[in-house]
């Protein structure tokens, strides 16, 4: 605890990263003023009942920061921005003039943030859209004017604008992932909340349960740590060579290969298509189709989300996805021809093809760990609600593990920070 505390101390006396972690504050208050002004017209109670019954609208609310929860003007959050980022990630591999463009540096990268903030606006409208068919077909809000909902999906898709603005503020002048930490600040904002309901239905029966449910946070944490840290190190050995009179090369390093390649994406897909049948029961069910909405019924409890099918479906879902999202992020073939081009060698491999067979070989091995890993993190709703009995305070994994992989990326920063500083102040 004291290794990761430590930098934060240190920067606090560092005038320019103190600078920045006051500005990163400072945004976060601009963001939950924002959380809290809402959209008119919108039925706030129904909407936390509705919410509270559907697990894929909560984990949408979790993305927007408790924005969506209160429809505030901010409602949809970051999620269009989300899946814009995703769906380029995806194109990179579909089109290679994308995928060069990925290769050629900053001006590259700012490239494809540029298509990807353009991209936002269109999925933002859209989303805006369905979010308000969605709460008009549950009597939430009520029918707009054409110019009504026309100026409806603008607020909402103005407010995920200012919020990717907020973000890349934080990413140029503050601490850390723009756009992972203000993710961090949502969650962080809403668990008051979450220990308010806990505290108002805990009774005496369960306390013993909650000390139970503390322990077992506090070891999802520690792996969660653990797992986020841990890597393969593969040994590259790179040839000597003699220019002159000068030998060159003949040093050998270390290719990292994370045991979680692939972070929150997998469980973000898999969850996308778990919950397909359960909302698509609801809308079913109130059709007049006596035998559809009989099925539809059906369908929605099948795939409850305190059901084994619904669990079992998920939990291989984030398999198959973090294997899927591991595959498009570390190309074995390219990395094996980039050892080759500098002259390097895995010991007792082959260059070329053969290096590449071995570094596939390796991160399927490791990838099966992270991917039962993250799947059950996935399902640690499930099992803290079986263990404990206490659901009021059963947190999803998702946020925990979004929660800690921005604390340690952001502690990591912060100590690269003072680390240059330090080389700054010892060459001066």
């Amino acid at each position: 605890m004291e290794k990761y505390l430590r930098p934060i101390v240190l920067a606090f006396k560092t005038p320019e990263l103190r600078r920045k972690i006051l500005f990163t504050a400072f945004i976060f208050l601009i963001f939950r003023i924002f959380a809290h002004i809402p959209v008119p017209g919108v039925n706030v109670e129904k909407l936390k009942a509705l919410f509270a019954q559907s697990e894929f609208l909560g984990l949408l609310d979790i993305f927007s920061g408790g924005t969506l929860a209160n429809f505030s003007v901010m409602a949809i959050g970051l999620n269009p921005y989300i899946n814009a980022s995703i769906i380029l990630q995806l194109l990179t591999i579909v089109f290679p003039k994308l995928e060069e463009l990925q290769k050629e540096g900053e001006f590259g990268r700012e490239k494809i943030n540029q298509y990807t903030r353009f991209l936002t606006i269109p999925l933002a409208c859209l989303q805006s859209l369905g979010m308000y068919a969605l709460l008009k077909n549950q009597g939430i809000i009520e029918s707009l004017s054409p110019l009504l909902l026309v100026s409806l999906i603008t607020t909402m898709a103005a407010g995920t604008v200012l919020l990717m603005w907020f973000g890349e503020l934080i990413s140029e002048f503050g601490i850390g992932n723009g756009i992972s930490v203000l993710i961090f600040a949502g969650i962080v904002g809403r668990l008051p909340v979450f220990f308010g309901q806990t505290l108002s239905l805990v009774t005496q029966e369960l306390m013993a349960n909650i000390g139970i449910f503390a322990v077992i946070s506090f070891l999802v944490i520690a792996s969660i740590v653990f797992i986020n840290e841990a890597v393969r190190q593969v040994p590259v050995t790179y040839a000597k060579r003699v220019r002159g009179n000068k030998l060159y090369g003949g040093a050998t390093t270390y290719l990292p290969l994370r045991l979680n390649q692939a972070g929150v994406i997998p469980i973000i897909f898999a969850v996308s298509i778990v919950l397909i049948p359960q909302l698509a029961g609801q809308f079913l069910a109130q059709l007049p189709n006596k035998a559809l909405a009989g099925f539809a019924s059906g369908l929605a409890s099948l795939f409850a989300s305190n059901g084994i099918v619904y669990n079992a479906t998920y939990f291989f879902l984030v398999i198959g996805f973090t294997y899927f999202y591991t595959a498009i992020t570390f190309n074995p073939q390219k990395i094996s021809g980039e050892i080759q081009k500098y002259g390097g060698f895995i010991p007792g491999i082959r260059p070329g093809t053969p290096t590449a067979n071995y570094l596939n070989y390796i991160l399927t091995r490791i990838t099966l760990a992270g991917a039962l890993f993250l799947g059950l993190v996935a399902i640690l709703p499930a099992i803290g609600r079986q263990v404990t009995g206490v659901s009021a305070l059963t947190i999803g994994g998702t946020s925990i593990l979004i929660v800690v992989s921005v604390v340690l990326e952001t502690v990591k920063q912060i100590e690269a920070q003072l680390v240059m500083r330090n080389y700054e102040g010892f060459l001066k």
